[in-house]
């Protein structure tokens, strides 16, 4: 028991110093995971990312893919700052980190055990067929929509019929009307009928949407709503820039409840 909850402690110190670059990538900075790792003393803390580095390297990895260094002005007291060295680090590169550090460490022990988790949970999805994967972000649509709204709630949105419709034209360059009649789908039919590319579009903008409002302490239905719009238009904003294929241009697919059942019958099938 007390292992989950360290556990679950280290996730949510973890995602919580998650930060994003001007292109919505994910990366870490080394001087705060460090900490969250146990080690107070940079000096020590960069053996390991030397190590992590090396690993990285020994793995046919590209380490600068991974590990970017760069330098920052810190305050030190006294209405003074100096310029320390510091590291971007992915996804990636916090794991060969804790790989790295010293297991003797409670928090080093924990970390590794959660990137195993991690690693586990990310083998089980890609193992997973297409179907699978849309079910599967299907339900996690869902339930982000549903903390949303219930961050929202607190914030003191009232009109949630607008603000919910903001999302959408930021993120759809229309509202929801217009994209079912674009879509020629049923009303309230978009995120079943949505693939898996559309349905992570809208997953990164409803929970960026909920952490925004949270972090910034958003009141009221006006500053809300203008928040969800704007990071539904980030999100369209980077779709462009990669070159993707705009939400309403993506086909619509077979409802979700059919998905369903398919999958069940042929569970069915495979158990006679």
């Amino acid at each position: 028991m007390a292992k989950e909850i360290i556990i679950n402690s280290l996730n949510k110190n973890f995602e919580s110093i998650r930060r994003l670059d001007e292109n919505g990538i994910e990366y870490w900075q080394a001087r705060e995971l460090m900490l969250i790792l146990g080690y107070e003393k940079w000096q020590n803390a960069e053996e390991v990312i030397s190590r992590a580095a090396k690993a990285c390297l020994n793995s046919d990895q590209a380490v600068d893919n991974h590990f970017t260094a760069f330098s920052k002005m810190v305050n030190i007291g006294l209405n003074t700052v100096r310029k320390v060295r510091d590291w971007k680090l992915d996804r990636y590169a916090c794991y060969l980190i804790a790989q790295n550090g010293d297991p003797k460490k409670q928090e080093i022990a924990m970390a590794q055990t959660y990137f195993a988790i991690q690693t586990r949970k990310h083998e089980i999805f890609e193992q997973f067929s297409a179907a699978d994967k849309r079910l599967f972000i299907r339900g996690q649509v869902t339930e982000h929509n549903k903390k949303l709204f219930s961050t929202a709630k607190k914030a003191g949105v009232t009109k949630f019929g607008s603000f919910n419709d903001a999302g959408y034209k930021g993120l759809y360059g229309m509202n929801l009307a217009e994209i079912e009649n674009k879509k020629q789908i049923k009303k309230g039919e978009l995120l079943d009928r949505a693939g898996t590319t559309e349905l992570a579009a809208n997953l990164f903008r409803i929970t960026q949407t909920d952490e925004k409002i949270k972090n910034d302490k958003i009141k009221g239905d006006r500053d809300a709503t203008q928040t969800h719009f704007m990071i539904g238009g980030k999100v369209r904003q980077t779709i462009k820039d990669i070159g993707g294929t705009l939400p309403e241009n993506l086909q619509p697919e077979k409802h979700i409840k059919e998905l369903k059942k398919e999958k069940q019958k042929a569970l069915k099938g495979n158990k006679k």
